[in-house]
């Protein structure tokens, strides 16, 4: 099993400051520190958000854990960034800076999937963009560094934890370093914070130097040299990317076994440290693991991983597919070792991921003084993003889907960290109580997903050693519990609290989870659904799905039949909402094909499309950049991976999956055409996915231009508007599939 920590999060001695209270906002002002009658902050933090006091928002929970430590806390929200003036408002802090981009990493916040500029942010007053910097956190470190220099920075939030290594960058097409290098930063903390951020802060409180703080997991530091005491050894001696051309060692000045011709090196390899190596890391909670692991020579409890280079994962595309691949077995906290990256002359130490919180410690963190309202400040100005989670609770944390193009494991991990019963329905009583208008709906039981509440492996020894990316692919592990009795109770217990009307559930339901329990499908059609509920196959074809690591359609097949099932007894109309993503790495242009055919089929004609986005750090992102099967060995000879790139073939995904668009009808008949797809799925035959370019087309392009109307153009059927979205499956119509090697038909849809 994973082992628990020392000292559990809330069991630190408070700061002397807890004599102040509790603040009722925590202070964005010199005026609002006086009336709490502070003469300084001990920790300021720097957010790209608006400050809304919510559990849902980063910095609230942050703020108010630290608050509960007994620490004074300010925050600095969306800073005017030209210069350092903003960054002085609340003085000098006197532990430390904690700086973030907000919820959201802000170039996905700023930038479309298509890098066009956004004018809005939902988490901002009144929705209005342009109110942080790109690359936020760099932005603002370096003006803390600037207000005032000797006061360390910490980062994290979810833009630092998706850069702590070298890393692809889609907005410059180009491998950026760790984030720590440009940011100026002391020390980065990666994933949910709590833990490490509250060591950390205690420890400066004692007097300790930021620089000498290098054994707190979930921490990234820079260094000179690897770490004394500790041994290392080459990433290809665990993964083998097999024969490489010769290359410059990656390693030279560093601890490590030999690689300067591109030869493996050994998992027995001597291996030494620098003496000019600096203190020894022993990390204190290993210290405390139950007897069966104190009595045992752990060995690899001192050694670290050196991955390739910035410089080599910079121009050579299948060391970063390498790098990648060990980076997502290295995330377990039962097993995961320290990582070391050099750039340049110094290194990246990357220390393994913190524990996750107890049951206990996540009561404790949804538990604090929360106000769940927006700061005064901000007026009668809306705030999008609190609109929409203002009565919505979050019952867990983390995800073992293990989604190529997703970053959650990457940030929370892949363990689940569950609240209790009577934690949550106590957040309903507050939500009652404290929400301005609140009229007996919970939009939202959820998190990442919404039914992976308390399902945790049940074999303490695999959980502790896994390195499975995922739980649930290609087939769900026997060693997982799919038992959703936790989340059926929950659900009930919810509804019956006087004074809710609704209890809705709006997170995503992995439904290759849920068909494992049938009597949870039945419980979430028979009550937790309002209308529409939102479920993401994301693709039918079997090439794109691998490459993602999502089930096949067979799984969505038997959940569509039990929740219609369900919802018929229940004499409800209820229909499926499937999200689809074009364009991901591993999509052909005849897989959007049969995937269009598919929603014609089944009469989907979908408003929003979203084409594939490549974050920093996830495995998708590493297919898109390197164009390797980096889920498999990396070899010389990998399989080469069909990805989507450039403008107008992004466009084109996109514009199949709105096969109903007029606008998008030349783009996919060209794509036809070249396809030899023409005779067969161009025309008005019921097989045919677009119509011949006729007068119609011309009428409706008239009409659009015209400005007169969007959705009801003269000379169009019902249905075909561009904005219209039909969810309701007539049945199939015999629409044929198609392969990538030839044109006729395949016999039976997979």
């Amino acid at each position: 099993m994973i082992p628990l920590p020392k000292t559990a999060l809330f069991d630190y001695p408070k700061y002397w400051a807890e004599c102040y209270g509790t603040a009722t906002f925590l202070p964005t002002s010199r005026a609002e520190m006086d009336q709490l009658g502070w003469d300084s902050c001990d920790i300021i933090l720097v957010t790209g958000d608006a400050y809304v006091d919510h559990p849902s928002f980063g910095m609230a929970v942050i703020g108010r854990m630290l608050e509960a430590q007994g620490f004074r806390v300010g925050i600095i929200s969306q800073p005017d960034w030209q210069n350092k003036d903003a960054f002085m408002s609340l003085g000098k802090p006197n532990l430390y800076f904690g700086v973030t981009s907000g919820n959201m990493d802000s170039m996905i916040n700023r930038y479309t999937a298509e890098k066009r500029l956004r004018h809005d942010d939902a988490y901002t007053p009144n929705n209005e963009g342009g109110k942080r910097p790109d690359r936020a956190v760099l932005v603002y470190s370096q003006r803390c560094k600037e207000a005032y220099k000797d006061v360390p920075v910490v980062i994290g939030g979810i833009e630092a934890s998706l850069r702590r290594i070298a890393h692809y960058d889609y907005w410059s097409e180009k491998v950026r370093r760790s984030i720590l290098f440009d940011a100026k930063a002391d020390i980065l903390i990666y994933g949910n914070a709590e833990r490490p951020l509250v060591e950390v802060s205690h420890r400066l409180a004692q007097g300790e130097n930021i620089a000498d703080i290098q054994d707190v997991r979930g921490t990234a530091f820079l260094a000179k040299h690897a770490l004394v005491g500790w041994h290392g050894i080459d990433s290809r001696s665990i993964d083998k990317p097999g024969k490489i051309d010769p290359i410059p060692s990656p390693y030279q000045d560093m601890s490590t076994a030999s690689c300067d011709t591109g030869e493996m090196a050994t998992d027995n390899a001597d291996v030494t440290t620098t003496p000019q190596a600096v203190n020894v890391i022993e990390f204190k909670s290993d210290k405390h693991r139950n007897k069966s692991w104190q009595d045992k020579k752990k060995p690899w409890l001192t050694t670290y991983i050196n991955l390739p280079t910035y410089e080599q994962v910079k121009d050579n595309k299948m060391l970063y597919a390498h790098a990648s691949r060990i980076f997502h077995q290295e995330v377990n906290p039962g097993s995961a070792k320290p990582l070391v990256q050099k750039h340049g002359d110094r290194i990246i130490w990357l220390n393994p991921p913190a524990y996750p919180l107890s049951e206990q410690e996540m009561d404790d963190v949804f538990g604090l003084p929360y106000q769940r309202v927006p700061h005064p400040k901000y007026g009668d100005a809306k705030i999008p993003a609190y609109d929409m989670i203002k009565t919505s609770i979050n019952i867990m944390r983390g995800c073992f889907g293990g989604c190529t193009f997703c970053s959650i494991t990457e940030h929370e991990g892949r363990i689940i960290q569950s609240r209790s019963e009577e934690s949550i329905l106590q957040e309903i009583e507050d939500i009652k109580e404290k929400v301005p208008g609140f009229t007996g709906v919970i939009s939202d039981l959820g998190g990442p997903t919404a039914n992976m509440y308390k399902l945790r492996c049940k074999s303490p020894k695999a959980e502790a050693t896994c390195r499975k990316p995922s739980c649930v692919w290609p087939t769900i592990c026997g060693h997982l519990d799919t038992d959703h009795t936790p989340t059926i109770n929950l659900y009930r217990k919810a509804r019956a609290i006087k004074g809710i009307k609704k209890v809705l559930i709006a997170s995503g339901v992995r439904y290759d989870l849920a068909v494992e329990d049938p009597d949870y499908v039945k419980e979430l059609a028979e009550h937790h659904v309002g209308g529409y509920l939102k479920i993401a196959p994301e693709h039918t074809e079997s090439g794109p799905l691998n490459k993602m690591m999502k089930p096949g359609m067979g799984s969505y097949y038997r959940f569509k039949e039990l929740f219609d099932k369900y919802s018929k007894a229940a004499g409800k109309k209820q229909y499926l909402i499937p999200y689809f993503i074009s364009a991901h790495p591993g999509t052909s242009d005849m897989d959007m094909i049969n995937l269009a055919l598919w929603l014609k089929e089944n009469d989907f004609k979908l408003d929003q499309v979203q084409n594939f986005y490549p974050s920093p750090l996830a495995n998708a992102t590493t297919l898109y950049h390197t164009e390797i099967d980096s889920l498999r060995n990396v070899r010389k000879n990998s399989d080469n991976v069909v990805v989507p790139k450039g403008g107008r073939q992004r466009r084109l995904h996109k514009a199949i999956l709105r096969y109903h668009d007029p606008n998008n009808w030349p783009i996919i008949r060209e794509a036809l055409t070249k396809m030899g797809l023409a005779r067969k799925l161009i025309g008005t035959k019921p097989g045919c996915l677009v119509p011949s370019e006729g007068k119609q087309e011309g009428n409706y392009q008239h009409y659009k231009k015209s400005g007169k109307g969007k959705n009801n153009a003269k000379g169009f059927k019902k249905g075909e508007g561009i904005n219209r979205s039909s969810r309701t499956p007539r049945g199939k119509q015999g629409l044929t599939r198609f392969s990538d090697n030839q044109f006729t038909p395949s016999k039976k849809r997979r």
